[in-house]
């Protein structure tokens, strides 16, 4: 999966919107204010940062070299993948929604409501 691809999927969970926080070498993807992934931007190879939930990223470090604890995020929370096809597509698609599904968990009812309210893509 490139970053394009990614990018692509990350933009189609209902509610995402993406912005340039942290300036020009790093995308942010939320969903009603929260992240739930960042891209980076001029690395090569590319990566993306997701959130996890504890237990999964311990373990997905430990079993694949393209999986390290949250670049600049809380080692604990957050995973980076390099897109240097040390994965498999289909599972970088599942944890790009395991995060987005992690983070929706998280939001206040208001929020979750304002997200059901919004039209599908």
């Amino acid at each position: 999966m490139d970053r394009k691809e990614l990018e692509q999927h990350l933009s189609r969970q209902k509610g995402a919107d993406s912005s340039f926080p942290f300036g020009s070498e790093a995308r942010v993807f939320k969903v009603m204010g929260k992240m739930f992934a960042l891209v980076s931007q001029k690395d090569q190879p590319p990566r993306v940062t997701l959130k996890c939930a504890p237990a999964d990223g311990e373990l997905l470090v430990s079993q694949h070299d393209s999986v390290t604890p949250g670049y600049y995020m809380n080692k604990k929370h957050w995973i980076t993948i390099m897109l240097d096809e040390g994965l498999p597509e289909s599972m970088i698609t599942d944890l790009v929604i395991r995060s987005y599904k992690l983070v929706v968990s998280k939001l206040t009812r208001a929020d979750k409501e304002k997200l059901r309210s919004i039209e599908e893509n």
